[in-house]
């Protein structure tokens, strides 16, 4: 499967990431492409997954390098959306202890 990010403006320096599909391997390059730079110009970036059906160790890493990023600046990275699979996920790989989520879209 094919993952889709839409990118959408927020106020002042913050911006909007929507990701649907599948998170993987194949796909997390696509994420790692729009996010990366998203981070290095923005203080807050927001990342919905409420439509993402699947993540692996590979997207986990791309979180992780964006989460770096953001903190170097002082910044912040916002998970919202994340559902029950994914948020077990996070918990499992200690994740949900650094970076922040959020409940709703």
């Amino acid at each position: 499967m094919n993952v889709s990010i839409e990118e959408k403006p927020g106020t002042g320096q913050s911006t909007m990431l929507v990701v649907s599909g599948e998170v993987d391997a194949y796909t997390a390059p696509q994420l790692r492409e729009k996010l990366m730079p998203l981070c290095e110009q923005n203080r807050e970036v927001y990342l919905d997954l409420s439509r993402v059906d699947y993540m692996d160790s590979t997207g986990l890493g791309v979180l992780i390098g964006a989460y770096k990023s953001l903190r170097s600046q002082k910044g912040r990275l916002v998970l919202v959306g994340v559902s029950p699979r994914l948020s077990r996920l996070l918990k499992i790989t200690g994740l949900t202890e650094i970076i922040e989520i959020e409940d709703g879209a």
